[in-house]
């Protein structure tokens, strides 16, 4: 069987310290939802903000700079200092290749787009270390990556004049304790290796983390992260349990040296506000030795409407082990443009369990028992990723290199109250009028209801039926293409504001967007205009945190945490 599917992942949300990543996964298609890719001349070409006076801008002496202040700050003379130091001018094929390694966003892969003055690829803990101390040293700002999946490019473009990625890929140990029933997750790990090393272990284990398997832990987890069993288990950081940092300070510290006020903060509100991570230790969940997976395709000519408003009034209240994501596409059938729904469900259990569920629930989607495939949990996760689960082996979940990099631009929206049927209708014609954008339905109900929306700085739960992502890839390298695109994303966003949430309108972290605000001149005012978007009542106990542990704003980014204090370095927040 070949399989052709979707990912608006998962997310979205990886960096360290870190920029978050996304949590479900880039689809196959390249338009409508689909996977990351990277930077244009036109709109997006790099993150709006400030431009802070760095005291050494040429990166050649940066490079020399940082070779000369590292031992200076490392407890014991370290021969690896200069192999893992990379400038354009020194070493420029190893410094692209690693540049470019990890670019999932071609829109912030371009001619124009802001380079690094170094890249430095730590080690071991020490190197990290150092690096914090030498950039604070040297006036030279930190974008932290483990996985480069953030949709914004947050862990390795700046607008600021000089910057630096700390490219934490090596730091991808997986260490699960199955008897615990935990696992020790460095932030480099892909979310594949997680699943992998938990597979070798247990049969019976799994982790409720996003679909695509090339996602970075370290900023899916601390950006919240989410998966197919978010009903059942609810959000990834929801199964943290501990941490790893190196502070402002160059310190080294888990969760009883940096206290609860900065463990909370880092589950959910990613960590490139406060910290570079370095690893999270997770609890693992139970998981069934069958699942069931299937995919069902509807258009609007076969009801799909009714079948979306169903899909509506069961998702939020139907068993917890069950998951169907809704996406929807404006596509040509039968030479007539229409929308095409995909239903594609993860569910806990056999098809016969499954099967009866949906005849008692939700009828309307005419489930069969050929549309279902009994599988392991790991195959499942196969199935998730877009690969042949009977073909594939599980090892590919190890592969670094298997993403299709485009052009891509993602929004997200929470959804309060069922839309109704003539809004439904209404959407999918400016799906068909606009041509491109594609959405995606993320139920919750479950597990997400009973967590209180200040136990993690991510806060959309419960209250909310299901989350809205936009999606639109494009591989066209034309600026103007880009500018289409990236309109079309807004277009669709204000057509969809009457049946969202309002007051804030609701954003998610790990779909990163800037078109909801960035850093501008005064710190905390502009942080609050996307902080409370993200993080709602949790925004103003997330400032208190950052002013106590970086009252500096060393780390910062193009939509951080800002501090209390509005006189802060380079980028106000």
């Amino acid at each position: 069987m070949s399989l052709v599917m979707f990912f608006p992942l998962l997310l979205i949300i990886n960096f360290s310290s870190l920029s978050p990543s996304h949590g479900l996964g880039p689809p196959s298609s390249p338009k409508g939802p689909g996977p990351g890719a990277s930077g244009s001349k036109g709109p997006g070409l790099g993150p709006p903000g400030f431009k802070g006076p760095g005291p050494a801008s040429d990166p050649n002496t940066i490079y020399k700079s940082f070779l000369e202040c590292l031992p200076t700050q490392s407890p014991q003379p370290d021969p690896l200092f200069p192999s893992i130091v990379y400038s354009s001018a020194a070493n420029s094929s190893a410094y692209t290749k690693t540049l470019q390694d990890k670019i999932k966003n071609r829109r912030y892969n371009v001619t124009s787009t802001p380079r690094p003055a170094i890249i430095v690829t730590p080690i071991k803990e020490s190197h990290v270390q150092a690096v914090v101390l030498c950039a604070k040293k040297l006036g030279v700002q930190i974008k932290i990556r483990s996985g480069g999946h953030d949709y914004e490019a947050v862990s390795y473009v700046s607008s600021e004049k000089s910057f630096m990625i700390l490219d934490m890929f090596n730091f991808r140990a997986v260490d699960v304790d199955i008897t615990a029933e935990t696992a020790v997750v460095q932030v480099g790990a892909q979310l594949g290796d997680l699943y992998y090393r938990i597979w070798e272990k247990s049969k019976v284990h799994g982790f409720p983390a996003g679909a695509c398997p090339t996602v970075g832990a370290g900023g899916h987890i601390s950006g919240a992260g989410y998966g197919t069993m978010i009903r059942k288990y609810g959000l990834t950081v929801d199964h943290v349990i501990d941490a790893k940092i190196v502070n402002v300070n160059g310190k080294v510290l888990d969760r009883k040296a940096m206290g609860e006020d900065l463990f909370w903060a880092i589950r959910g509100a990613g960590g490139s506000s406060f910290c570079v991570i370095l690893s999270f230790t997770v609890k693992l969940v139970p998981v069934p030795k069958v699942t069931t997976v299937f995919r069902v395709e509807k258009t609007m000519e076969q009801n799909l409407t009714d079948i979306i408003l169903k899909w509506q009034s069961v998702m939020p209240t139907i068993d917890h082990d069950l998951f169907i994501r809704l996406l929807l596409q404006p596509k040509e059938v039968n030479k007539k443009n229409t929308v095409r729904g995909t239903f594609m469900s993860l569910f806990l259990g056999d098809s016969n369990r499954l099967l009866g569920l949906m005849s008692k629930t939700f009828p309307e989607l005419g489930l069969k028992k050929e549309d279902c495939f009994e599988v392991s949990w790991i195959q499942s996760a196969l199935y998730w990723a877009n690969f042949d689960f009977n073909q594939t082996k599980p090892e590919l979940l190890l592969d670094r290199h298997t993403d299709i990099v485009k052009f891509l631009k993602r929004k997200a929206d929470y959804v309060q109250t069922p839309i109704p049927k003539a809004g439904l209708t209404a959407i999918l014609n400016k799906l068909i009028e606009l041509g491109d954008v594609g959405l995606v339905f993320n139920p919750y109900g479950g597990r997400m209801n009973e967590v209180p929306a200040n136990a993690t700085p991510m806060p959309h739960r419960a209250g909310n039926l299901y989350k809205i992502q936009y999606s639109l890839n494009w591989e066209e390298t034309d600026p103007k293409a880009t500018e289409k695109n990236m309109n079309q994303c807004k277009v669709m966003f204000e057509f969809m504001t009457n049946y969202v949430s309002k007051n804030p309108r609701g954003a998610f972290l790990n779909y990163r967007d800037f078109d909801i605000g960035v850093n501008s001149g005064d710190g905390f005012n502009s942080g609050k205009i996307y902080g409370e978007k993200y993080f709602k009542g949790n925004f103003e106990r997330l400032v208190k945190v950052k002013t106590s542990v970086d009252p500096d704003n060393f780390f910062r980014n193009e939509q951080s945490i800002p501090t209390q204090n509005k006189n802060n370095k380079g980028m106000s927040s």
